[in-house]
């Protein structure tokens, strides 16, 4: 009922006090002296005052058709201005961009500073995912871009790791960051995990089968091997990618499911590719890995290994020796012995970084990527684990947020599905960081759904940089155009000199793309 009076009531009280007021001004029509109506209008002047002393309106009939009357003209007019009335953003017509102030942030940010992800010397972000107000949350998903020595690693990604209020899952080139933070880490109660591709003698054991549970994770393996395996240059024929994955497939479910223990790694699967022999001019030759398929269709002819490698052998011969070269050329680096140790078996634990607090460092090489597309491999897995985990663990959410710091994210190969994954890891609190030199390299990476990938980051951190395409996207599609005055002048002389100054109001971006070219990472 309170809602109703509210919507109806109050906004006509105004035209009560104009009805009593119309009532006024007839009853002094109606008490004025006079014949016409002229006569009337002169004689108000007497009456005006008297028809006002009293409080009450006048009861008389024409009093309150005249109050009515005047009440409900000023209700047209008013209805009437309302409807047509123009629009006007005054100081806003060309845009209404403006740079934040600390009382825009100040919803956002946790009064306990150790609570907070760092973005800048002065903004930070609460990491409270779902805070009281709704209207205030947001993912922690970020992405830094700044040309190389605009402190990415230095300034920005290591005071992340010195908050110590997450589990850390961080691309190291060189290993710098692990030298810096890993003491402090360790006193603070963290589990400090390593794989480095730099000196292998300091590297923990990685194995990528030792996570495979099911078909789907064959699968989903399978299609993030090739992406970060491709090599660079225009993709051929997508009829040997399918043959490879088939293949691919088949020997790993075989390894992960069928083989004894100390055999489920990479490793094995390398001996098979290299163990398989094919005649072209003999159909009906078999190999080792044929009679062993030809044993487990015997005792399970339906099993996801069996189906896989039967659609391989519809290959012919000199097909099936094409399919080999290429499966051997693209596993090359797995025959490095000393990658073949460190993925003999597993120490990193990929699925536990969210159980407790934990720091896992990829150290990397800044001049070989050689061994960066291992990066990938473990990233495609750990968040699928970590989501499968949190849905079937925790109910929902890990105990410990897992943030991953990626830097070099553009030279450390390409995680499938990114665009997916990176919209629902918020909800199991997980959190993406991506550190690019430019915008473009995170497009060439993943081509069409880049637009997605930073759609879904609700902080874009810029340091700096020369890169056009990046400075104009920023400029222009991202801190848009406020609205500035500017005055112009002009002045004619002759033999009657005149002066003319003229007010007017244009758009200008917030900032222009020559002032992001020359600005720097304090800025």
């Amino acid at each position: 009922m309170s809602g109703k009076i509210k919507k109806y009531v109050v906004p006509n009280l105004p035209y009560l006090l104009a009805f009593w007021f119309f009532c006024k001004v007839g009853t002094a029509y109606r008490l004025a002296a006079g014949a016409d109506f002229g006569a009337k209008l002169v004689g108000m002047l007497k009456t005006m005052g008297p028809a006002f002393e009293s409080f009450a309106p006048g009861l008389a009939g024409f009093d309150l058709l005249v109050g009515l009357a005047g009440a409900v003209v000023l209700r047209l007019a008013v209805w009437y201005k309302v409807k047509h009335a123009k629009k006007f953003r005054k100081d806003a017509e060309y845009g209404s961009a403006r740079w934040g102030k600390p009382e825009d942030i100040k919803p956002f940010v946790d009064p306990k500073f150790s609570n907070n992800v760092i973005l800048t010397a002065t903004e930070s972000l609460t990491m409270n995912t779902r805070p009281k107000n709704p209207a205030n949350a947001r993912n922690l998903n970020c992405c830094i871009i700044g040309s190389s020595g605009s402190g990415k690693t230095r300034f920005w990604l290591t005071p992340q790791l010195l908050q110590a209020h997450s589990s850390y899952c961080v691309v190291d080139p060189k290993g710098g960051v692990l030298g810096q933070v890993g003491r402090f880490l360790q006193r603070k109660g963290y589990k400090i995990r390593v794989f480095n591709s730099v000196d292998f003698s300091k590297s923990m054991h990685y194995n990528p089968l030792a996570y495979i549970k099911n078909e789907s994770d064959v699968l989903k393996f399978v299609n993030a091997l090739i992406a970060n395996t491709k090599g660079e240059g225009k993709e051929g024929d997508p009829f040997w990618t399918k043959a490879e994955t088939l293949l691919y497939c088949a020997l790993i479910a075989y390894i992960v499911f069928e083989g004894p223990e100390e055999e489920k790694n990479l490793n094995t699967l390398v001996e098979m590719i290299n163990s398989m022999e094919v005649k072209e001019d003999d159909e009906s030759f078999q190999n080792a890995v044929d009679y062993m398929f030809e044993g487990l269709a015997k005792r399970k002819p339906q099993c996801f290994a069996v189906r896989q490698y039967s659609k391989y052998r519809l290959a012919s011969g000199k097909t099936a020796k094409s399919i080999l070269i290429s499966c051997g050329a693209r596993l090359a680096p797995f025959d490095i012995p000393q990658l073949r140790e460190i993925m003999s078996y597993d120490e990193l634990g990929l699925d536990t970084l969210g159980d407790e607090k934990t720091a896992l460092f990829f150290c990397i090489s800044d001049t070989d990527s050689t061994y960066n597309f291992v990066v990938a491999l473990a990233f495609s897995q750990m968040f699928n684990l970590l989501c499968e985990k949190a849905d079937n663990v925790y109910g929902g959410r890990l105990p410990h947020h897992v943030r991953v710091l990626w830097d070099e994210a553009a030279n450390t190969g390409q995680v499938p599905e990114l665009q997916k994954i990176v919209a629902v890891i918020r909800s199991r609190e997980i959190s993406l960081c991506l550190l690019y030199q430019a915008m473009s390299q995170c497009k060439a990476l993943y081509k069409d759904h880049a637009e997605t990938i930073l759609g879904n980051m609700d902080s874009v951190i810029f340091l700096g940089g020369r890169e056009q395409s990046t400075i104009k996207e920023i400029s222009e599609s991202w801190l848009g155009k406020e609205t500035v005055s500017m005055y112009t002048e002009s002045r004619t002389r002759g033999q009657s000199e005149s002066y003319g100054q003229n007010l007017q109001r244009l758009g200008r971006e917030l900032m222009t793309m020559d002032e992001l070219t020359t600005m720097d990472g304090s800025k």
